[in-house]
């Protein structure tokens, strides 16, 4: 994924914060005493299940487009549930439909499957001894991201609601994508790089006849049991991009016989730190541009005759996003140009846009979901992390949310964040989690 939840910012913004707790009017409560109870008891009856699920998929992990164990899991409860249910879609994925028994609409809930490239150094009894393959190389395989407890919270929400089938005003699909992390991919002869993901879902027909959807993602960077949430740009679009130097080799000792693109690509590094900071209306959103990794040459006295940069560009709005990738390219070739050197600029494969929440939706969906939580939604800043799940909002109006999971005990601004070999969540957030969607969902079917 390239969800990298930046906690440093977002905890400084959380410790100033104090959760919002609302008692709600009778009047504006959008579910029923009834229906909202029957959707608790279901669920925290389910709890050592959830439980059970998070530890089994934890100690398996897989590799985003190798989630073949745990689509068979799901894929398996779906159908003991009664469930018709959809696999190999968009890859991995698996979808199961949930016809209730009355006429309505048609919601979805997601959850995301794959683990990371990580050697996870947590301790835990069900730690992950995993190995695969990634980028032709074997390396250690961890849910460092959350993503089996978004499964077996989702497996746990499909179960609270099929044993409400009858009064079900509508149809449930449930959404387990495989590769948000973003696959290996490889382009075909054509040179296009294969879709993956939730696009490659979107494009397989998941959200056929879909009105809407919802999508949690679990973090350790909030307080316990507290979601947050923000209506309009949440995340951060991603693009990723390469930048190669093409200068002419010659020896260390006589540069000026040659063309550096060492030296070229170390001002072009620094230039494109004045495409933020003077050149973008960041008044407007920020954005984000890193160099992340530079290659070239082989020996201390050996000029290289290239050098190969490899960054990623994160913004919040499609006008800036194009008008930085255009300045982008400007900078890095005229500083190029400037030294005799020539610079060659793309961007992908990887390419997520915005997650944002719809205003209509999210101001529709608060009640239920300050419900459910008993109050404990918050407001939070922008997050510079990007999610796939905005290939879904792309198609239909789609509302994303945190929930907050630290481990017991440990302070949610000190905890390791997501993508670290320590990340571990508290898993009685597990029926919290579930509730939330079960009730978004049921909402969701019985707005007029």
């Amino acid at each position: 994924m390239r969800l990298s939840f930046t906690p440093s910012t977002l905890a400084s913004a959380l410790l100033a914060s104090s959760v919002l707790t609302l008692t709600l009017p009778a009047a504006a409560q959008s579910l029923d005493a009834a229906g909202f109870q029957q959707i608790e008891t279901a669920v925290n009856a389910l709890a050592p299940k959830m439980v059970a699920w998070r530890r089994d998929i934890h100690e398996h992990p897989e590799l985003s487009g190798q989630e073949e164990r745990t689509a068979k899991l799901v894929a398996a409860h779906l159908r003991h549930l009664g469930m018709e249910v959809q696999t190999g879609v968009g890859g991995t994925g698996v979808v199961g439909t949930l016809r209730g028994g009355l006429p309505g609409k048609v919601v979805a809930l997601r959850a995301d499957m794959d683990a990371l490239p990580v050697e996870e150094k947590t301790g835990l009894p069900f730690a992950s001894k995993q190995k695969a393959q990634y980028h032709g190389k074997e390396v250690p395989v961890m849910h460092a991201c959350g993503h089996d407890a978004h499964v077996a919270m989702l497996m746990g929400a499909a179960e609270a609601l099929a044993g409400m089938r009858a009064r079900l005003p509508g149809t449930v699909k449930f959404i387990f994508q495989p590769a948000e992390e973003g696959a290996p991919v490889v382009p075909d002869s054509n040179g296009k790089v294969p879709s993956f993901g939730a696009k490659s879902m979107v494009e397989a027909g998941a959200l056929k006849d879909v009105q809407a959807i919802y999508g949690l993602h679990i973090t350790s960077n909030l307080p316990s049991g507290v979601v947050g949430y923000r209506s309009g740009p949440l995340m951060a679009g991603s693009d990723s991009l390469s930048i190669q130097i093409d200068g002419r080799g010659g020896h260390g000792s006589s540069p000026w016989m040659a063309v550096d693109p060492v030296v070229a690509s170390s001002q072009v590094v620094l230039g494109l730190q004045t495409v933020v900071s003077r050149q973008l209306n960041i008044s407007k959103e920020p954005a984000v541009i890193t160099i992340g990794s530079i290659h070239g040459g082989t020996r201390y006295n050996i000029i290289p005759d290239s050098v190969e940069m490899l960054g990623t560009l994160r913004t919040f709005d499609e006008e800036m996003r194009a008008e930085a990738m255009k300045r982008i390219v400007t900078t890095a070739e005229s500083i190029a140009a400037s030294s005799g050197a020539k610079a060659r600029v793309t961007f992908g494969p990887v390419a997520y846009p915005v997650t944002t929440n719809p205003a209509a939706l999210t101001e529709a969906s608060l009640p239920a979901l300050r419900e459910t939580m008993g109050g404990k939604v918050m407001i939070i800043p922008k997050v510079s992390g990007s999610e796939d799940f905005s290939e879904f909002q792309k198609v239909v109006p789609g509302f994303f949310y945190f929930l907050g999971a630290p481990q017991q005990g440990q302070d949610f601004a000190k905890a390791p964040s997501n993508h670290s070999p320590l990340f571990d969540i508290d898993e009685a957030q597990l029926p919290v989690g579930a509730r939330s969607l079960a009730a978004l969902a049921v909402d969701f079917l019985k707005r007029p």
